[in-house]
C-alpha cells in the first residue's frame, strides 16, 4: 500500500512555471532511512558505491556519497523514514520559488547559493 504524505507544503508548491507536459519532472526513488520530507525539499543524487547507488536523499554539503551536489526538488512529501518510496521530482526546465523551498537543518546560505546554482545547471531556476 503506498501512502501520501501531505507536510506543511503542498505537492509542487515552489514552482513558478515549468516545461510541457512532463519534461520537467522524473520519478526517482528517495532512499530508505531519509525520513519524512516535504514537497519542495532539495535533493541530491547518491554516486557512491552500496546498494542506494541512484537513489536520492535531502541535500548535504558536507556528505561525499553524491548528495553534496544538488540535483532535484522533491515535487510531493513522502516518508521514507523506514522504506525507500519511489516519487516524483523536478529534474530539469523549471523556474521555481527560491525562498519556499525546504533544507535540510543546518544547511547555510553559502551552501543553499552552491546548490541553486548546481540547480540551474541542470535548468532548475531559482527565482
Amino acid at each position: 500500500m503506498v501512502t501520501l504524505v501531505q507536510g506543511l507544503r503542498p505537492t509542487a508548491h515552489y514552482i513558478v512555471c515549468e516545461a510541457n507536459g512532463y519534461r520537467s519532472r522524473e520519478q526517482i526513488v528517495i532512499a530508505a532511512g531519509s525520513g519524512k520530507l516535504d514537497a519542495g525539499a532539495v535533493l541530491g543524487k547518491i554516486t557512491a558505491a552500496g546498494a542506494t547507488i541512484g537513489q536520492y536523499k535531502p541535500y548535504a554539503p558536507a556528505a561525499n556519497d553524491g548528495t553534496q551536489t544538488a540535483a532535484a526538488v522533491l515535487y510531493e512529501g513522502c516518508d521514507a523514514t523506514a522504506d525507500a518510496v519511489r516519487r516524483t521530482v523536478t529534474a530539469r526546465d523549471t523556474e521555481i520559488h527560491a525562498d519556499v523551498l525546504v533544507w535540510a537543518a543546518g544547511v547555510t546560505d553559502p551552501q543553499k547559493t552552491t546548490a541553486l546554482t548546481a540547480l540551474a545547471a541542470l535548468g532548475i531556476a531559482a527565482r
